[in-house]
């Protein structure tokens, strides 16, 4: 077993490692079946939302999907290979993950109560790394089930409702088309229409951390006008949709608190796939749409380091370059499974070597057999 102590967070201090900003390579949708397609059929647009709208409204209709099967990385290779298959080159990266993953390693340094469960394997130079979808499960179903906690009301809202607040939220905000080519009539219908959270589009980006660099797959909530050219340089202007409990007129240091604590969440989330904004959603207790902010992504630490400092974005930074650097040297066979784990309140992340020969599930086996074709293509 090897270990990466998180602590003491001095040895993170300072200016952050360089980072590469981060450029679409390619991207994918899946449709209101949840079927995967190959374009951008699932990009939505943003228009601002009625204030005052009810989020519990449609709960009982909700269309919700959850995954009962483990989807790997599958998606992601599949959008890929096909990127690959029109260049004719492969998309190198010392990582292939999920913007999810990355995410969790960032914050981990300044999230006191940080865990997660991943698996990774080696496939020549590139180390793929995927949630533990039986771990995930798990804490899921525990955080379902968990009572409210001292102090807030034992009969408010549940889990699941809070959950759906989000994409209740996302559905006042998205339309299917700009909002200039759109009627007033189906803005409007907005707060009647049924919450769904099949359909999505998937940005896969290009970045790196210092030296090590990463293909990212993740979802955009949507664009605040229309996505420019491939070859442009301009940020694309994507929106990350999130809500959060109101804050009192006169806020106190804990109410605070607790709003930048949130933030840490947002801004890696959006700084990962390049989104520079986030759309917060103010809502009051009971889930009444009560305001809206927008954020820009860049400034998000330099507000909390003027604020509670309860966060530095430096710290996550450089303590995810180190990480990754960690990483390429601990998972070193290929073809073999690594567990990559934090536990709660542990201290280190741990890696384990837990099978060889098992890394297909993580890598498909259709990407696999591409890479191959590709290879022999080259050696032809």
């Amino acid at each position: 077993m090897a270990h990466f102590p998180i602590e003491p967070l001095d040895r993170f201090h300072g200016a952050s490692a360089s980072i590469k900003r981060p450029r679409e390579v390619t991207h994918f949708s899946y449709d209101d079946s949840r079927t995967y397609r190959a374009d951008d059929s699932g990009i939505n647009y943003y228009a601002p939302p009625q204030i005052g709208s009810d989020l519990k409204a449609g709960f009982d209709t909700f269309h919700q999907y959850e995954e009962i099967s483990d989807p790997h990385l599958d998606s992601l290779l599949r959008a890929l290979a096909a990127r690959e298959r029109t260049q004719g080159t492969t998309e190198d990266a010392d990582i292939v993950t999920w913007r999810g993953m990355m995410t969790k390693i960032m914050t981990a340094p300044c999230d006191n109560f940080a865990e997660f469960a991943m698996r990774a394997t080696r496939l020549g130079s590139t180390i793929y790394l995927e949630e533990d979808f039986a771990q995930r499960a798990v804490q899921r179903a525990a955080e379902a089930s968990r009572p409210a906690p001292p102090g807030r009301n034992a009969h408010g809202p549940s889990h699941q409702m809070m959950t759906y607040w989000g994409y209740k939220f996302e559905t006042l905000c998205l339309l299917p088309q700009p909002p200039d080519a759109v009627s007033p009539e189906a803005l409007a219908a907005r707060t009647t229409a049924r919450v769904s959270n099949y359909a999505q589009h998937c940005s896969v980006v290009r970045t790196s951390f210092g030296p090590h660099s990463l293909l990212l797959g993740g979802e955009v909530d949507g664009l605040r006008a229309r996505k420019p050219p491939d070859d442009a340089s301009a940020p694309t202007p994507w929106i990350e949709l999130k809500t959060a409990e109101e804050l009192p007129p006169r806020p106190a240091h804990r109410d605070i608190l607790r709003f930048e604590r949130k933030l840490l969440k947002f801004w890696a989330q959006s700084f990962l796939l390049g989104v520079p904004t986030v759309i917060v959603g103010w809502r009051s207790k009971q889930g009444i749409l009560t305001g809206v902010q927008e954020l820009e992504t860049s400034r998000i630490p330099g507000m909390v380091r003027r604020g509670t400092k309860c966060w530095d974005g430096n710290v996550c930074i450089n303590f995810a370059t180190e990480f990754l650097g960690w990483l390429k040297g601990v998972v070193a066979d290929e073809g073999v499974v690594y567990e990559v784990k934090l536990r709660k309140k542990g201290g280190s992340v741990e890696v384990v070597r837990v099978a060889a020969g098992g890394g297909n599930d993580i890598v498909s086996q259709e990407f696999r057999e591409w890479r191959e074709e590709l290879q022999r293509k080259k050696e032809g």
